[in-house]
């Protein structure tokens, strides 16, 4: 245990650059061994300093001196391939959703690591080790407020991106609130209906934003999310559980209020590295700590591969302007507890 985890991170944009910091200056137990994107020019300014090698190609760092571990935050379509690559080397891995973005590749994935009979890899859906959702698991999981009944959730960013979808609303942003809903309710979702009001005059043009999502569960449980990527005043994500005996709400933007003046203000994060700086740090030193120890926990590939059916059927029902079914397929031994 005295030894630092050698950790290889694939991906140096955004998400990989924040990781390689975090791996350097917040965790404990790990390092850089090294890291791999097509841009080396971007990926040697992320470690700059750090005594870790640079790739061109994602596979070749898996081969590198004192690899022990893999963190992928490479783009979605680039993850199957580095998956697989790292099961056939035996390295835990950390990805960075989506596991897939199709659901047939993250169902590729999910047979690949059932057929090791071990688990390597967790999926990167970082809400699950926030403060406040791990305070309504638990208190979901208690029973003090009956059983849930419905999930009200609000998912919104300042702006989208200039290549943002209609269908990445559901498929990029809602893809967290999908597993967070199965998290905390223990219960998978079974249907989806999409409904958009006119567009805000903030969205692109021909971008269905806001979007209405509801999802209907195995356990007679409703959820719905209000995904709105251009709202212009900051990034804000909220979840109230109604259940028979009472209600719990999160997320209520309780920071810090400075009065002066003749006014007050109070902080609103801009985006969901601020939000979720807490969670994305404790979610990589929990996958440090277990990974030294030879575990693996956390959300895991079948999570990952449901989220991806749900998603596609929640494109299908923004596409079609009705109520689509989610079909997933028979969940391997490996994964019957995880989820619930």
């Amino acid at each position: 245990m005295g030894d630092l985890l050698g950790v290889a991170v694939l991906g140096a944009g955004h998400m990989g650059a924040d990781h390689i910091r975090r791996l350097d200056q917040v965790v404990s137990g790990a390092r850089v061994a090294a890291v791999a994107d097509p841009d080396t020019d971007r990926a040697k300014e992320a470690v700059a300093g750090l005594d870790a090698a640079v790739h061109e190609d994602a596979v070749a760092a898996l081969d590198a001196p004192g690899v022990q571990a893999v963190l992928i935050a490479s783009p979605g379509p680039a993850h199957e391939e580095a998956l697989l690559a790292a099961f056939a080397r035996g390295l835990p891995v950390l990805c960075e959703k989506p596991l897939v973005p199709e659901s047939t590749g993250a169902l590729r994935v999910v047979e690949a690591e059932a057929r090791l009979g071990r688990r390597l890899a967790q999926v990167g859906f970082m809400r699950r080790y926030d403060a406040e959702y791990r305070r309504l698991k638990s208190l979901l999981d208690g029973g003090q407020l009956g059983r849930p009944l419905m999930l009200h959730c609000t998912h919104r960013n300042v702006s989208s991106p200039p290549y943002f979808t209609s269908a990445m609303l559901i498929d990029s942003s809602v893809s967290h609130e999908i597993d967070a809903a199965r998290w905390l309710l223990g219960q998978e979702l079974t249907a989806v209906t999409v409904l958009s009001p006119r567009s805000s005059a903030n969205s692109p043009e021909g971008l269905l934003d806001p979007q209405l999502v509801l999802f209907e569960t195995d356990g007679g449980a409703l959820v719905d999310v209000e995904i709105f990527v251009n709202s212009g005043f900051g990034y804000q994500v909220r979840c109230e559980a109604v259940c028979e005996a009472g209600s719990a709400r999160i997320g209520e933007d309780r920071t810090m209020v400075v009065t002066t003046r003749g006014s007050a203000h109070e902080d609103v994060p801009l985006d969901y590295l601020v939000r979720f700086a807490d969670a994305y740090d404790r979610e990589v030193q929990s996958w440090v700590d277990a990974t030294r120890r030879g575990l693996v926990t956390g959300p895991s590939v079948w999570d990952g591969y449901a989220s991806s059916v749900v998603a596609e059927a929640g494109v299908r029902a923004l596409e079609s302007g009705g109520r689509v079914a989610v079909e997933l397929a028979p969940r391997p031994d490996l994964y019957a507890d995880v989820s619930r």
